[in-house]
């Protein structure tokens, strides 16, 4: 009986992996499509509120209007908090290049934590060392809240 356990011990290791495998890659590919999702809903709504005369009053109720439609039909991403995320992302964002590269590494919570740094060069350095060195959404979170960028400025250079 020990004879049947073994290859079948291989077989059901490999299997999970490759499940997992799977579940990872299906997970990355809906995450990059939510996030090219989320960028291009901000950039149209920047444009079309950018093409109206009185372009306050009538943003408001265009993304009321949005919200309450898209959440009847999509749910409470379409929310009008997050219609107004998916505009500063595309805001914060504008070169769809640098949104493409990013979306492969980090995910909505990542660039969550990015749309509350007001510096762009800070913003992009922590877009960076988030998809350069990995960092989970809680790390990025973290190093953003600490100034971890400006802390590193003022830092005195090492002489070698």
């Amino acid at each position: 009986m020990e004879n049947h356990l073994t290859p079948y011990q291989s077989v059901i290791t490999e299997i999970k992996s490759i499940i997992s495998s799977g579940q990872e890659a299906a997970y990355s590919a809906s995450s990059k499509a939510m996030l090219l999702t989320y960028w291009n809903i901000g950039k149209r709504i920047v444009e079309q509120k950018m093409g109206g005369s009185k372009r306050a009053e009538y943003g408001k109720g265009l993304i009321s209007a949005l919200a309450e439609d898209l959440t009847k039909e999509f749910g409470k991403n379409y929310s009008i908090r997050n219609l107004h995320y998916y505009i500063k992302f595309y805001q914060c964002f504008p070169d769809e290049q640098i949104v493409n590269a990013c979306v492969h590494n980090l995910n909505w919570t990542h660039i969550r934590s990015l749309l509350r740094v007001a510096d762009e060069n800070a913003r992009y350095w922590y877009m960076k060392e988030a998809i350069d060195e990995n960092w989970s959404s809680r790390t990025l979170d973290r190093n953003i809240s600490t100034q971890y960028y400006h802390r590193l400025l003022q830092a005195p250079k090492k002489r070698l």
